[in-house]
């Protein structure tokens, strides 16, 4: 179950990075070049959308990473990416795998409590 969230949370931060680069790049693009009515509007929170691209995919991949060793920590990391990426960029076509990964790795981890180490976290 740990290499599992390992997997799951590297795949779901290089898909969350992919995702975080074009969010950070629409929110910096209409800053620079302006809004187009009904084509390219900034969105309601800049700030919340430019630090999710950069953190929600920082900790998936560090608590896929985690995982293996730290179960517990890299599994509440996980999850913390998934609910950030939800709140920020919400549940749609391009964000829906990096969230359904970064919560089932995060679940993986945390139920894994014995089977593939003799170090449990609980």
């Amino acid at each position: 179950m740990r290499n599992a969230a390992l997997v799951l949370g590297i795949i779901a931060g290089i898909f969350g990075m992919i995702v975080g680069f074009f969010s950070f790049g629409y929110t910096e693009a209409v800053e620079r070049f302006g809004e187009i009515e009904g084509l390219a509007e900034q969105v309601e929170n800049v700030g919340l959308i430019r630090t999710m691209s950069l953190l929600a995919p920082l900790l998936a991949i560090a608590g896929g990473a985690m995982a293996k060793v730290r179960a517990l920590w890299g599994g509440g990391l996980l999850l913390l990416s998934a609910a950030g990426m939800y709140h920020a960029f919400g549940f749609g076509v391009f964000t829906m795998f990096p969230i359904a990964f970064a919560a089932v790795g995060g679940v993986l981890a945390i139920a894994a409590g014995k089977p593939d180490e003799p170090k449990a976290h609980f």
